[in-house]
């Protein structure tokens, strides 16, 4: 099971043995009925209240603190009364009851037809004393305190919400007193109300964020509002936005206004099924069941008005039985919505990246069922909480990692490969357990992800994890997977995508999650997929800067690049001072450092054009943390698949063939080598270099070289120069030998050559220094002195002839071998007479 539930709250377990002990236990409904004890709300400050039948069927009202466990007594009506709704403010001084006095038929009955139906009351609690009447009308009403901010908690004001059935909600004004040790409420009169909306269809409550959600239907479409409640007592109409939902529903539907049991069992699956969800950064949603035509699907839409679109998803039941079927229930997790049928599919849609459908994961069978949730009667009173109205029971939920693992394991398609893989990465974010399991993972199914690379998603996304909490605004320039696009399908599932209009805010100087919110929309309405950095331009200056000449790479643009790149790994070092078990960073490679100083200036020039008010301090040291992390993670890749296969710094030692281990660990780093190209990142220095000592290890000759020409190997210096010095020259070194030598680039066989200490190796160099002698030439004539010749003369005039005209060459100032000495005339005259001589069978003294 995916989901994780620990049971906060329990009528069974925290309630009912208090109950017995005060000799009420007797009194409860022990037939299966739930009408006896039931929860009715559940308060900001994590107070749940509940009601209950006593002994004479009094109706009881109490309360439980989930934060001390205790339980309390508030308030006993002396007759069997159906509570609708139960509100406590946060003093606990007044307690606002609204109930259902008669049935229609005991009005009938009784004769009471000029009795009210419903009452509201408001009574001071604080001790027990006076009682109000708010409202006595035929209409349901639901009431709820309003909540100051937190900490602050000896108010003499207190503002309640009444929503009534006739479609209007209004705040009334309480203010109390201290008199004689009682709180009493001092209005004699009237109460002062204040309308808040009317002609309304559907409600919602956020406790948390004091704000009301509530809909008006229009001609068309329906108008969704939310009203923000301050704790300087005023409220303001903040958002509004257009919904193309349908409305034709007469009764009025309330979401976290308390539960009224027995109207829930009535008609609740008759209205509409529609709740709000907010998210931490700045993410809105609007959840909404729709009625099929097809017996065998459900359809739900999620509105993503933060992002401008709404998704429409058709699911087609693997069960049809219409006994069993019931509408989908919302949860809120706040990266995640919810959408859960029980016995039927778990669907997690992504709040955050909604966009490809990818990274929602879609869950049926023994993964999506939720053992203690086997009804749809849940509500998310709280963001991660759900609260089961029938049971009586409130849950914390969240994904379990383990459960998000295995699921991981056993997945069959990249659609749930990569959801859950972007789950890992993104929900639990930073843990160094889970790092080390998912690159396990990878490790063992390179070969099994077709759609996706599961390395470039690994490090793209443990990078946007990483980097996005320090910066507000970060999270929109960042990229957070390595796909442009997703082609896949969900098998059982379709989607509908459709743009929708952006809501409209209004507020001023507000923080929190409205100043998120507005962040979101204003990224939408610059085209938010292009404001996320890529690496095309960095792609194309590389191999520009790449194929520069030496003097042109001595400009001050140049100078900065490899500064950058010096930062970097400076940057790098300071946090890992331990000896690093993977032999990296262990030398200069200056292709890999001119990418990263090109990466850290590329990043931060797109930083600086989005995010000015930051600071140019801030945005360096973002760029430096990013680029180094970026390394860091390839490097732990590499650390913990070192340690898995039990590999050591022998990989150096070329007279052995690679282990089976080895093997493995080199078919990973070309993975990684592809990964890096596909994104153009850098790698550390000393990966090439790795690399094609284990190529050497572990490939046959023919395979090594195809591996080279094909550009999946990397000749470095270290690597090149140790392979030359250290094997001997057995005919099958030899072989090898030549064959690296004759791929090297020009500048780094000049470099590397002088190790190899072979005939066949100064044949080239000479040849090649004649050459390279010759293209000097030119029409140049000098009478310079003739150069220091071998002390015995040799009297081979073409010989002598060609020395003579290098000679000249070189006394003209043309010396292609600057940084080697050895390489002169004299060399390329002793070379070729060796060469002669071998050639002739004599031997040379």
């Amino acid at each position: 099971m995916l989901l994780h539930l620990v049971a906060e709250f329990d009528l069974q377990r925290d309630v009912v043995p208090w109950l017995a002990a005060r000799g009420w236990a007797a009194a409860l409904d022990t037939s299966g009925k739930s009408s006896a004890l039931y929860v009715v709300n559940v308060e900001r400050n994590s107070k749940i209240i509940y009601t209950w039948k006593g002994k004479e069927r009094n109706t009881h009202i109490g309360l439980y603190d989930l934060q001390t466990k205790q339980n309390e007594h508030l308030y006993m009506f002396e007759r069997d009364l159906r509570i609708i709704s139960c509100s406590v403010n946060n003093e606990r001084t007044l307690l606002a009851v609204s109930f259902r006095q008669y049935t229609e038929e005991e009005r009938i009955s009784q004769l009471l037809q000029s009795v009210s139906k419903y009452l509201t009351l408001l009574i001071e609690i604080h001790p027990i004393n006076n009682v109000r009447v708010l409202k006595a009308v035929d209409s349901c009403v639901q009431v709820q305190f309003l909540y100051p901010v937190e900490g602050r908690n000896n108010s003499t004001e207190s503002r309640l919400l009444l929503v009534s059935e006739d479609k209007y909600i209004e705040q009334f004004d309480i203010h109390v007193a201290e008199e004689e040790h009682k709180v009493v409420i001092q209005n004699s009169g009237q109460l002062p109300r204040a309308r808040v909306a009317d002609d309304l269809i559907w409600a919602q409550w956020d406790m948390m964020e004091q704000r009301l959600f509530y809909i008006v239907p229009k001609e068309s479409r329906s108008t969704l509002k939310c009203v923000q409640f301050y704790p300087d007592e005023s409220f303001n109409s903040i958002l509004e936005s257009h919904l193309d939902i349908s409305v034709n529903d007469t009764q009025l539907k309330l979401v976290n206004f308390g539960y009224d049991h027995c109207q829930d069992q009535d008609v609740a699956s008759k209205s509409l099924n529609l709740q709000v969800f907010t998210s931490k950064a700045g993410g809105f949603c609007v959840c909404c069941s729709l009625a099929s035509d097809t017996p065998d699907e459900i359809r739900y839409s999620i509105y993503f008005l933060h992002k401008g679109y709404n998704k429409t998803f058709t699911v087609s039941l693997e069960r049809t039985e219409s006994h069993q079927l019931k509408e989908v229930a919302f949860m809120n997790l706040d990266y995640y919505v919810a959408a859960y049928l029980p016995g039927q599919f778990l669907h997690l849609l992504n709040i955050e990246h909604p966009d490809l459908l990818c990274y929602s994961l879609f869950l049926t069978g023994e993964d999506a069922r939720i053992d203690m949730l086997q009804n749809c009667s849940i509500q998310s009173p709280l963001m991660s909480t759900v609260l089961d109205c029938r049971v009586g029971s409130m849950y914390a939920v969240s994904i379990s990692d383990s459960a998000l693992l295995q699921f991981l394991q056993n997945s069959k398609q990249d659609s749930e490969r990569l959801a859950a893989l972007h789950c890992a990465l993104l929900y639990f974010r930073h843990t160094e357990d889970l790092e080390m399991q998912i690159i396990w993972w990878i490790s063992e199914n390179l070969s099994t992800c077709h759609s996706f690379d599961p390395i470039q998603e690994f490090i793209i996304a443990s990078l946007y994890c990483r980097m996005c909490p320090e910066t507000q605004n970060l999270d929109k320039l960042l990229p957070y997977t390595s796909l442009l696009d997703w082609i896949g399908i969900i098998p059982g599932v379709t989607c509908a995508t459709d743009i929708i209009s952006l809501p409209v805010l209004e507020f001023q100087n507000s923080k929190g999650f409205w100043e998120k919110l507005n962040s979101n929309l204003e990224s939408v309405k610059y085209a938010e997929p292009h404001l996320h950095y890529h690496s095309n331009v960095l792609r194309r200056e590389w191999r520009n800067l790449s194929e520069e000449t030496e003097e042109r790479r001595t400009t001050a643009y140049m100078r900065n690049i490899f500064e950058n790149a010096k930062k970097v790994l400076s940057h790098l070092d300071t946090w890992d001072s331990e000896e690093r078990l993977v032999p990296l960073f262990q030398e200069e490679d200056y292709q890999q450092q001119l990418l990263m100083g090109l990466m850290v200036t590329q990043l931060k020039d797109h930083l600086m054009r989005h995010l000015q008010y930051v600071g140019k301090k801030k945005i360096d040291q973002i760029v430096l943390d990013y680029v180094a992390n970026l390394l860091n993670l390839v490097h732990r890749i590499m650390k913990e698949v070192w340690r898995r296969y039990q590999l050591h710094s022998c990989i150096f030692c070329f007279d052995e063939r690679g282990s089976t281990g080895e093997f493995a660990v080199f078919h990973i780093m070309s993975r990684i080598l592809e990964a890096a190209n596909g994104m153009c990142m850098p790698l550390p220095p000393g990966f090439h270099t790795l690399h094609f000592g284990l190529g050497v290890r572990c490939l046959p000759l023919h395979t090594l070289l195809h591996y080279i020409d094909t550009g999946v190997l990397h000749l470095t210096e270290t690597c090149v120069g140790k392979l030359l010095k250290d094997l001997d020259d057995t005919e099958k070194n030899e072989k090898l030998k030549f064959s690296i030598v004759m791929r090297l680039p020009e500048a780094l066989s000049q470099k590397v050559r002088q190790f190899w200490n072979h005939p066949i190796n100064a044949n080239f160099i000479a040849r090649k220094y004649v050459k390279l002698l010759l293209e000097k030439l030119g029409n140049r004539q000098s009478s310079s002195p003739m150069p220091e010749r071998l002390s015995v003369p040799v009297e081979f005039l073409p010989l002598n002839y060609l020395t003579n005209m290098l000679a000249e060459i070189e006394n003209q100032g043309v010396h292609p071998y600057e940084k080697q000495d050895h390489v002169n005339v004299r060399f390329v005259e002793e070379t070729a007479l060796k060469h002669t001589m071998t050639f002739l069978g004599l031997k040379y003294s």
